[in-house]
């Protein structure tokens, strides 16, 4: 697949078509008003910043990581304003998160709040966006109980200093609600979607570009809940919208083709699913901008297509290849390693690997209980594959026991037992 190549005019043209994107989620208009203190050099320090901008709306960001370097180098050198130091900080912050360096990301991130608070004060709406940035950091981590936190502290912040704006609450309940899917609150998830949703639309209309990102998010609850119609009507409208601003085949379309590859799986549309996916992975690897983590939710997917294809050698090597992707960039404690772990578990019991699969099972069971719980989705699906491993086996009695608490699980949070889709941002 032939990546992307977006001309400086194509990108001007982007620029002028999602400000409004970007801006919620670097907004530092402080940085405006404190131009004219800056020196002849220290001007061209916004001015890289504001190139490499342009180049993060467009999933750019190996164009972005040198002018944004180059601008930090520039803010220490001429020894800038706290402000605009701050300002490249931060930039910094949400550049190294979206390519999935998370631990660089929280080291500028922290940076960022730290000048932030004592330039401003420690509830300025600055320090909401920032705290923002980091909970998306800490999510990718993998740390839900800081992710959550975080964001909860920036909420609180607009909550008070907008007196209750929905247009100025909206992304924060979109990220919240986006940190819910994960730890399997689906119910109070579509809330907040809901409720963002209706101020997105009515600021920014049915077919801006983040309306449609945030439609793909539903979406993909949706999908999650097992109610494909209304996933299908969602992403339907949603893609054609970020193809419109992106082009055909971009790595930023990824989200929405997920979710078209789980409602063909939804369908028993293996062959499509499979060919969503692959097409899913070839941009990310191709265009090389998509996050390695992206890459191994994709190949995860796609393993579990291989898998219910009964293509079980190749399933199992699509998913060594995630989980070293994953212990390279998160470790072997996460919540996406424990998926991987239940799915090559799957695999195992198909092949008669039964003690490899208890084994796997027991480890993904472990992670999953630990990070939310003992009646989450991912917990349910653990124990479904359990009950396979022990049916194949023949301990009758083992299978309704955890039948049982599978039940019960499932009368708790009112969700379907299909194979839980890590959500990709």
């Amino acid at each position: 697949m032939v990546g992307v190549r977006t001309s400086f005019t194509e990108l001007r043209k982007l620029k002028r078509s999602i400000p409004v994107i970007f801006l919620s989620l670097l907004v530092f208009p402080a940085v405006a008003g404190a131009r004219t203190l800056f020196a002849e050099k220290a001007h061209s320090c916004s001015s890289f910043r504001s190139m490499a901008r342009i180049y993060m709306a467009c999933g750019d960001y190996g164009k972005a990581q040198p002018l944004l370097q180059k601008a930090f180098q520039l803010a220490e050198k001429t020894n800038a304003p706290d402000t605009e130091v701050c300002a490249c900080v931060i930039d910094l912050a949400y550049l190294y998160k979206e390519q999935g360096k998370f631990s660089d990301a929280e080291t500028m991130g922290r940076m960022g709040l730290e000048l932030q608070e004592k330039v401003y004060q420690k509830d300025h709406p600055y320090v909401a966006y920032t705290l923002r940035i980091l909970s998306e950091i800490y999510r990718g981590q993998g740390r839900y109980q800081e992710a959550s936190g975080a964001l909860e502290r920036a909420l609180d912040i607009v909550r008070r200093v907008s007196r209750g704006s929905e247009q100025e609450l909206a992304p924060f309940k979109v990220d919240m609600a986006r940190l819910l899917v994960v730890q399997g609150d689906y119910a109070q998830a579509e809330s907040l979607f809901t409720e963002a949703l209706a101020a997105i639309e009515a600021g920014y209309g049915p077919d801006h570009l983040y309306t449609a990102k945030v439609h793909t998010d539903l979406a993909m609850l949706y999908a999650l809940e097992e109610r494909t119609t209304e996933a299908e009507a969602l992403i339907c409208g949603a893609l054609p919208i970020q193809e419109k601003i992106y082009g055909r085949e971009h790595h930023l379309l990824i989200p929405a083709w997920l979710v078209m590859a789980k409602i063909s799986e939804a369908k028993g549309d293996l062959a499509t699913a499979k060919r969503i996916l692959e097409q899913s992975l070839c941009t990310v690897q191709e265009q090389g901008d998509g996050g390695p983590l992206v890459a191994g939710d994709v190949l995860i997917r796609l393993a579990h297509v291989h898998t219910r294809s009964r293509k079980y050698k190749k399933a199992e090597e699509l998913l060594n290849k995630a989980l070293k992707i994953l212990d390279d960039k998160q470790g072997a404690n996460t919540d996406r390693t424990a998926l991987a772990f239940n799915r090559l578990a799957q695999v195992y019991i198909e092949r008669g690997k039964c003690s490899e699969a208890q084994d796997l099972c027991q480890r993904a069971l472990n992670i999953f209980e630990r990070l939310f719980g003992e009646d989450h989705p991912c917990v349910a699906e653990v124990l479904q594959t359990l009950v396979q491993l022990h049916q194949k086996t023949g301990n009758t009695s083992e299978v309704a026991r955890l039948q049982r608490r599978m039940e019960e699980i499932r009368e708790r949070r009112h969700v379907a037992y299909l194979p839980t889709l890590h959500p990709v941002e």
